[in-house]
């Protein structure tokens, strides 16, 4: 019996193993992690990135001219199954639905989202310029709008 017991907690040891899934895409956006601006004379544009789980990173987007919001948006980077995507929920856009774009290319410190189908933008890239500092993208149809950041906590 106790021989049967063993086995059985082997075997279900083995199997809870074999189960368990492994983020590593998710990974490659860590350094997403934390709260960035832009300081204008327009305003501040800035991210927060959080983690929610082992394969969500949530994100919100702000452009802040004094008291007023000019433009707000949420983000979610989500691992499904082997692939990242970046999911953008902007008010009065896109009639309330996210819009989805899949990671289609990454080295260690620049991401690359697209997707097609959108009207504008079809590509969103992120580049880690260093530590402090990284740079995003937004482009397609020949139109491109670049955003520095630096770390702001």
């Amino acid at each position: 019996m106790k021989k049967t017991a063993s086995l059985l907690f082997i075997l279900a040891l083995i199997i809870s193993c074999q189960q368990k899934s492994t983020f590593s895409e998710i990974e490659k956006a860590n350094w997403f992690l934390g709260r960035w601006e832009n300081k204008t004379p327009e305003g501040i544009f800035s991210e927060e990135w959080k983690t929610e789980n082992d394969s969500v990173l949530v994100g919100e987007s702000f452009f802040i001219n004094g008291k007023d919001t000019l433009f707000a948006e949420t983000i979610r980077l989500e691992q499904q199954e082997n692939d990242l995507f970046y999911i953008v929920s902007v008010p009065n856009q896109n009639e309330e639905k996210p819009v989805a774009f899949k990671l289609t290319s990454s080295t260690s410190d620049y991401l690359v989202f697209e997707n097609p189908e959108h009207d504008f933008p079809k590509k969103i890239t992120y580049k880690l310029v260093n530590k402090d500092s990284l740079y995003a993208e937004i482009s397609g149809d020949g139109k491109k709008q670049g955003f520095p950041f630096k770390k702001a906590d």
